[in-house]
């Protein structure tokens, strides 16, 4: 049977191996550096290997550490998964909720709700939501879990779908009165473009109506990272954007921008909330179950295509 201060231990080297940081996961911990420093040297002494190289710039694992880890972090996420359901059981879900999403006019929109509404179920669940342009490593910096609108690109990303956002093209009122309305996509290409999600210029993008799809090619002199930088450049004149109608409606009510082509949409983006393990607290599964339902039946309500409403998590390679 293992002496308790090893499973400890095991706990204190996860945590620091997860972040690759010893502050962060003293942080996380709420312990100071040196005792956690001296803990893992403990710890490295007693077992008698090297778990950790440590330099003034970056921690790495050693061989035996990466090895360890893998093991180490099952045992440890399999514990806490067990002690979060006895506290559930007792009491529900608890404890700090850490989610990422982005600063797109949806998740303004429509995360609020969904907060209040899971923590009305949820009284002993506290939520921080922290909007950001770029997915956050999660691990690294203590979220439980991830709203994002595109494909994770880690394998050991674990994502759900939980919605669509479906997508048009807008413009500005008054440089559409200079340069025309465009009444096919192929007009689209003698129209100035504001390019979302990459540094090129130039991209395809592709339309679809009634089960007929066109790609046209667009081009313009501003480029962006962004659907909401994208819809500000739209909005001050500078070209034509493909965007979500959800971030779109109130500059549409305010005839802000106008829609183009409406009888033609772009792809939908897919909404998913992404985490780095199957075993998660009660508090993040509880909140991914509600999550789904709101989101599901808001983002993209009456469409062919139904969210993902399955409970099983799919590992995207």
């Amino acid at each position: 049977m293992a002496h308790p201060q090893v499973l400890r231990d095991m706990a204190l080297f996860v945590e620091v191996a997860k972040r690759k940081s010893f502050s962060q996961a003293a942080a996380a911990l709420d312990v100071p550096i040196s005792s956690l420093s001296r803990r893992i040297t403990q710890f490295e002494a007693t077992i008698g290997l090297r778990l950790l190289d440590r330099t003034t710039r970056k921690l790495v694992l050693t061989p035996y550490g990466e090895a360890y880890y893998e093991q180490a972090l099952r045992l440890v996420e399999e514990a806490q998964r067990s002690f979060d359901e006895l506290i559930a059981q007792a009491r529900g879900p608890s404890g700090l909720l850490r989610i990422a999403a982005p600063p797109d006019g949806w998740a303004f929109d429509h995360l609020p709700a969904v907060v209040a509404g899971f923590m009305s179920e949820h009284e002993h669940v506290r939520v921080h939501l922290d909007l950001r342009p770029a997915v956050a490593d999660l691990a690294a910096e203590g979220y439980d879990l991830a709203l994002v609108t595109d494909e994770p690109r880690e394998a050991s990303m674990i994502a759900r779908r939980v919605g669509r956002l479906a997508t048009g093209v807008f413009g500005a009122p008054d440089g559409l009165a200079c340069t025309g309305m465009p009444t096919l996509p192929e007009d689209l290409a003698r129209h100035a473009a504001v390019v979302a999600g990459q540094t090129s210029v130039q991209a395809s993008w592709r339309l679809s109506r009634a089960g007929e799809t066109r790609t046209v090619t667009v081009s313009g002199a501003v480029s962006c990272n962004s659907p909401p930088l994208a819809r500000r450049f739209a909005l001050d004149g500078r070209g034509l954007a493909l965007l979500p109608l959800l971030d779109a409606e109130a500059d549409l009510r305010a005839g802000a921008l106008v829609r183009v082509l409406p009888d033609w949409s772009g792809p939908p983006l897919p909404v998913s909330i992404v985490t780095t393990s199957r075993l998660m607290p009660a508090k993040a599964r509880a909140f991914i179950e509600f999550a789904a339902r709101q989101l599901g039946a808001s983002l993209m309500p009456g469409t062919p295509e139904a969210p993902d409403a399955s409970p099983v998590y799919a590992l995207r390679a």
